[in-house]
């Protein structure tokens, strides 16, 4: 199989056991995100579309072994973001990688900032999703990470790149390009 099949296979596995847990997230009120699963699986995608296969087969272990042991690992980053359950993992590698992924964003934001948010509740939504990884995916997430600095990448381009060409636009620059020319946006 193509390392992009591969790939492709991975990204697929791990979204369809994430919307499973996802949908069964427990709210006081319904919420509205829950009824559109199809933006849930694009935003997944998004997100794991510039790891590493080694990161990827990681993360899909960490959740075959959530689901073994009864664990929602959605639930958990939602109760951790609200801070209504103690912290799930103090590996100092969380803090390492969310930021150099602010770092990114910030700057995306700067090139894009019509298109790009730069805020911190991405730092509280990142923090809390990577407390649930494991220690052996959060090291190899990190060397994604690094590797990615290390040769002048920017990981949160490529995801947000990902995601429009998903959605039909030719790029990131011309989604920026048409928000400066829609009345929407003004």
């Amino acid at each position: 199989m193509r390392s992009v099949d591969a790939k492709e296979s991975l990204i697929q596995q791990i979204v369809e056991i994430e919307l499973d847990m996802f949908v069964k997230v427990k709210t006081s009120e319904p919420a509205p995100c829950q009824e559109r699963l199809g933006t849930f699986k694009t935003m997944r995608k998004m997100s794991h579309s510039v790891l590493s296969l080694a990161t990827l087969e990681s993360y899909l272990i960490d959740l075959r072994t959530a689901v073994a042991a009864g664990r929602n690992l959605i639930t958990e980053k939602y109760a951790r973001m609200d801070n209504l359950i103690p912290q799930l993992n103090d590996n100092q590698l969380i803090h390492s990688i969310v930021t150099s992924e602010y770092d990114w964003l910030a700057q995306l934001h700067q090139w894009y900032p019509l298109s790009v948010k730069c805020d911190e509740g991405f730092i509280r939504y990142a923090l809390a999703e990577l407390e649930t990884y494991s220690d052996r995916t959060l090291a190899l997430y990190h060397m994604d990470v690094c590797d990615a600095a290390q040769s002048g990448r920017n990981l949160v381009e490529e995801r947000y790149e990902y995601l429009y060409k998903s959605l039909g636009y030719s790029s990131l620059a011309d989604v920026e390009n048409k928000a400066k020319h829609s009345a929407l946006f003004r």
